[in-house]
């Protein structure tokens, strides 16, 4: 359960930092950035979400041990880390919104 935390921090970075970062292609095609950035949050949330979690392959093993092994902790575990990527990248979704006023 101690790995929540940091996915959480994760999927929140990379929407706030790929969206601030993004939003710089924005001056050099005569758009305005709030709008880009915006729209990057909005695109980005899935990856997000994926980069914080690592991958699949790990996760697919993890599920692999609760079908032939019957260990149903691992299920949980993978529901709140899923939850924590999914609650990060959305966090950080609003936060874009709010600081370009608004959707």
């Amino acid at each position: 359960m101690n790995k929540t935390i940091p996915v959480f921090f994760i999927a929140l970075g990379v929407v706030l930092g790929g969206s601030f970062i993004g939003s710089i292609g924005g001056l050099l095609i005569r758009e305005s950035p709030l709008k880009i950035m915006a729209s990057i949050a909005d695109d980005i949330k899935l990856y997000a979400i994926i980069c914080a979690i690592g991958g699949t392959f790990t996760n697919l093993r993890l599920l692999e041990g609760v079908l032939f092994r019957g260990n149903l902790m691992i299920i949980f575990e993978l529901f709140f880390i899923l939850l924590s990527a999914f609650l990060g990248a959305q966090l950080g979704y609003w936060l874009i919104i709010i600081f370009c006023g608004g959707k």
